[in-house]
């Protein structure tokens, strides 16, 4: 039997994709290496543009997703002694998507989709390992068991080291940031004032976010400048970070200090050198695996989830999946590109020396509240029209 379409990866961007898919009824199978899905990870942060993608596919979906994870009234940037920098009140997107920007916990975010995924569809413990094109342009997708399946087409959702697209563009750069980061799930209550806002301090050359993704639980990452691919002595860890942001509101250390070490997770920040297209006839990628961008605007699952939205709609109206691949990036590159470009220069401007910080903190204080919610209305925009045309074409 030959799969229509196979998704690699079952993370937020392939989980969405199978969720589309089975909205739209395109028929799929998704392969995902892991061999069960345990709430591992940290935090993610979700954005009116996700969130609407997760109401059109089913809204009760969207509704556990939220119950599950803090909704902000605020988004704020502070100095290192929380001093705000940029305070956004967050009841203009309220009122224009119905809903703002939360927190939830990855794992669970994953685990709560795959629950509504079609069960029959997801095939887990299956490591990609490498695909041939066959004589009548279907392929054969090889997997590190020794097993293997015949498809029409392949999606490419498995992240930024994403092996599909090794093989499919070997020539791709992921490029490191200079800036290396910590993530934990602290055991901590926030007071009521910061409950329901997410928040960024910047200062004294480091970076340090915190947003409460559930009762008696805090989401939290630390960003240096560093040389890539080291590795941290857990049992003095909590020392050094405390250390190291000593000089930081006290607030800071106490969410560290109530950081189980094993919910702590070091990763290197890297992007995506942009690519050129994203799919060679009846193979595409999507998300991270496409275009991974460093994590500064949060946004990096959104548009995955977008990608999901609109790669699935392409596929519904179009004639032939390779036309699809090419009218998606075609739509999507404009705006993805954008944000790699911003994302890249925010973690630059977010950790730099004194003199640009002044510069940095007056330009942002001092920007129009208009302008930042033209900016916003632009971000989170979810093109309906698509869903409209495809029916009425």
């Amino acid at each position: 039997m030959t799969n229509n379409i196979s998704i690699i990866g079952g993370g937020i961007g392939g989980l969405v994709t199978a969720l589309s898919f089975d909205k739209l009824n395109i028929p799929y199978k998704l392969y995902e290496r892991a061999a069960y899905l345990k709430e591992v990870g940290a935090g993610i942060w979700l954005s009116p543009n996700a969130l609407q993608v997760l109401e059109w596919i089913n809204p009760a979906l969207l509704k556990e997703i939220q119950d599950s994870g803090n909704s902000f009234n605020r988004i704020l940037v502070a100095n290192h002694k929380l001093k705000p920098i940029s305070d956004s009140n967050q009841e203009f997107v309220q009122k224009t998507f119905g809903y703002t920007t939360m927190a939830i916990h990855r794992g669970k975010l994953q685990q709560i989709l795959y629950k509504y995924v079609a069960q029959e569809s997801i095939e887990l413990n299956k490591t990609f390992k490498e695909y041939f094109q066959n004589s009548d342009k279907s392929l054969k997708v090889n997997f590190t068991d020794g097993t293997s399946i015949q498809t029409k087409s392949i999606i490419g959702a498995d992240g930024i080291n994403s092996s599909v697209r090794k093989q499919l563009f070997p020539n791709s750069k992921i490029r490191y940031s200079g800036q290396t980061c910590w993530r934990g799930i602290s055991d901590y209550d926030l007071n009521s004032e910061l409950k329901s806002v997410g928040f960024t301090l910047w200062g004294q050359k480091f970076q340090f976010g915190i947003s409460k993704i559930s009762d008696g639980k805090v989401y939290w990452f630390a960003v240096k400048l560093s040389e890539p691919n080291l590795q941290d002595d857990k049992e003095n860890l909590k020392n050094v970070l405390t250390t190291m942001f000593s000089g930081f509101d006290p607030l800071v250390n106490e969410v560290i200090e109530n950081t189980p070490i094993d919910k702590i997770i070091r990763g290197d920040l890297s992007d995506l050198e942009l690519l050129k297209k994203w799919s060679i006839q009846n193979i595409c990628l999507i998300g991270d695996a496409a275009h991974s961008m460093t994590p500064d605007l949060g946004q990096g699952g959104a548009q995955a989830i977008e990608d999901a939205f609109y790669v699935s709609h392409f596929i519904k109206k179009s004639k032939s999946i390779e036309t699809a691949y090419e009218d998606f990036y075609n739509y999507r590159k404009s705006k993805v590109e954008k944000l790699v470009k911003q994302s890249r220069i925010t973690s630059k401007i977010a950790i730099t020396n004194r003199f640009i910080e002044i510069i940095r903190n007056f330009t942002l204080k001092y920007t129009p509240e208009k302008y930042m919610q033209k900016q916003m209305a632009e971000l989170y925009k979810l093109d309906k029209t698509i869903i409209n045309n495809m029916y009425s074409s």
